[in-house]
C-alpha cells in the first residue's frame, strides 16, 4: 500500500487527481490514490468501468475469470468515499498546470436514474436491437440494458445512438419505480485536480485492413478477442466453442499470431502479450474439445518469464501443432477458410483448411483514434509518455505500452506515485514563494 501524503499540506484542497478512463488502469489508479489520501475522478465513455478486462474469458498469469479481479476493485470503489465515477463522460477542456489544473468534463444523458434495481422489466418491451458491443457484434441485445451482467454502476443505461426516443416510451411505461428520463440533458461540470492520468487503454487492430487475410468475408475467420467473447462462459455462446456461421464445434482450428503486428504496413511493433493470450485460448479448447485439432501458425513465440509455462501447457498434445509459418492470405474454398502457409524455414508453400481461424491481432492504443484534447507527449506508435516534472500528465497502462492485466495495476500504481510526486514539488513551489 502507498503511503498516505500529509494531510496538514497547505495546497490539500488542490489534492485531486483525474483519471481518464476506467478499465483495469484506471480503477487502479483510483482506488490506490484514494488509500493515499487523494480524492480521484474516473471519467469513463463508455456506461460501466471494466475496460478490456471484463471482455476477457480469463486472464493470465493465473487464468483466473475476470469476475474475480473486476468484483475485487468494485468492492473497494463501493467502500472508498473519495472516489467519484463519472461515468458516459469525456473530458472536453483542460486548462492550467501541474498542480492546479481546471478540467472540463461533459456528461452524456444516462436516461437511467440511480432509483433504477436492475429488474429487467424495461428490456423485454424496447423494440430496438443493436449491435452487443461487449460481445463485439457477435450477439444483439436491446437499447435499454446492462452493458454487462456484472457491470459498475449496476445500473441500466440507454444507448442514445439506437434509441427511438422521445417516439418511443416503452420502458418508461414499463418500469415501475419511474428511474427512466428520456429528457435528461448533457450536462458539464469543472474540476480542480492537481494531476492527470491518461489511462485510455488499447482497442484490437482493424482486422479489416488485414485484407488478404480475409476478416469480413466469411464469419469463422474472427479476431482474438472474437475468441474471448466465444469461450467466456457469459460471452456470446455461453462459454460453448463454436463456429459462427453455423453454431457447430470446430474439428479444426487455425490461430494465426502476428496477424499485422511486426509488420511496416500495419503494426510494427510486438504487442507483448498475444502468443500468451492464444496460449490461454489453445488451452481452453483443448478443455472443451479435446478432440478438436488445433494448429499454430507463427514467426515466433514470445511468452516471456512466468508465462513460457503456457507454451508448454498448450503443445502437450497430440492434438495441437505448432507450424513456423507466414499465413500469405486466406480464401474460401467451398466455404471453408484456406490458409496459403509459407514455412519461414524451408520456403515450401501448403494450403491448409480449418473451420475456425482466429487472428491475433495486435494492441493499438486508443489514443491513436481517440485524440485528447491536450497535449500529451507521444512515441512513434501513439503511446503515451510521462513528463510528470513538465507537465503534470501521466500515461499508464496500455495507454503507455502494450501490458499485460498483471503489468496494467503495477503500472498504475506506478503512476499514483508519479502524481504524488506532482503534489509534492506543486507544494515545494508554493513554499519556496
Amino acid at each position: 500500500m502507498i503511503a498516505p501524503l500529509d494531510t496538514n499540506d497547505p495546497i490539500d484542497t488542490k489534492r485531486s487527481i483525474l483519471i481518464i478512463g476506467g478499465g483495469i488502469t484506471g480503477m487502479t489508479v483510483a482506488i490506490e490514490a484514494a488509500e493515499a489520501g487523494l480524492t480521484a475522478h474516473i471519467v469513463e465513455a463508455s456506461a460501466s468501468l471494466g475496460g478490456r478486462v471484463a471482455q476477457l474469458a480469463t486472464y493470465f498469469p493465473k487464468m483466473c475469470p475476470p469476475s474475480c479481479g473486476l468484483e475485487m476493485n468494485y468492492r473497494r470503489m463501493r467502500n472508498q468515499d473519495r472516489i467519484r465515477v463519472h461515468t458516459l463522460s469525456q473530458v472536453t477542456r483542460v486548462e492550467g498546470s501541474r498542480g492546479k489544473f481546471q478540467v472540463t468534463v461533459e456528461h452524456s444523458p444516462r436516461r437511467v436514474r440511480d432509483r433504477c434495481t436492475a429488474c429487467d422489466a424495461c428490456v423485454e418491451p424496447c423494440p430496438v436491437h443493436r449491435d452487443d458491443p461487449h460481445n463485439l457484434g457477435l450477439t444483439s441485445i436491446r437499447a435499454i440494458g446492462l452493458p454487462f451482467d456484472m457491470a459498475y454502476p449496476h445500473r441500466y443505461a440507454i444507448d442514445s445512438v439506437t434509441c427511438q426516443s422521445p417516439t418511443c416510451s416503452a420502458c418508461v411505461d414499463a418500469c415501475k419505480v419511474g428511474a427512466i428520463n428520456l429528457n435528461e440533458p448533457t450536462t458539464q461540470e469543472v474540476l480542480d485536480v492537481g494531476a492527470i492520468v491518461v489511462a485510455t487503454g488499447w482497442q484490437p487492430y482493424d482486422a479489416t485492413k488485414l485484407t488478404n487475410l480475409g476478416f469480413g468475408s466469411h464469419s469463422d475467420i474472427i479476431t482474438n478477442l472474437m475468441m474471448e467473447r466465444i469461450t467466456s462462459p457469459q460471452g456470446s455462446t455461453n462459454g460453448r466453442i463454436v463456429c459462427p456461421s453455423n453454431g457447430r464445434a470446430p474439428s479444426t482450428i487455425a490461430f494465426i499470431q502476428c496477424a499485422g503486428s511486426r509488420d511496416n504496413q500495419h503494426l510494427p511493433y510486438c504487442s507483448s502479450v498475444c502468443c500468451a493470450a492464444t496460449m490461454k485460448q489453445v488451452l481452453s479448447v483443448r478443455a472443451a474439445l479435446p478432440n478438436t485439432r488445433i494448429r499454430v501458425f507463427y514467426i515466433d513465440i514470445r511468452t516471456l518469464g512466468r508465462l513460457e509455462h503456457l507454451t508448454t501447457r498448450a503443445s502437450d498434445s497430440e492434438h495441437v501443432s505448432f507450424e513456423r509459418g507466414k499465413v500469405g492470405r486466406i480464401s474460401i474454398i467451398d466455404d471453408v477458410p484456406h490458409l496459403h502457409v509459407e514455412n519461414t524455414l524451408t520456403g515450401a508453400v501448403s494450403s491448409v483448411a480449418a473451420d475456425l481461424v482466429v487472428l491475433a491481432t495486435g494492441m493499438v492504443p486508443s489514443i491513436r483514434h481517440q485524440p485528447l484534447p491536450f497535449d500529451l507527449l507521444l512515441d512513434d506508435w501513439h503511446f503515451g509518455i510521462t513528463d510528470t516534472d513538465r507537465t503534470g500528465i501521466i500515461a499508464a497502462g496500455c495507454a503507455r505500452r502494450p501490458f499485460s492485466v498483471a503489468e496494467s495495476v503495477r503500472d498504475a500504481t506506478a503512476a499514483v506515485l508519479r502524481a504524488m510526486h506532482c503534489f509534492s514539488t506543486a507544494t515545494a513551489a508554493t513554499r519556496s514563494r
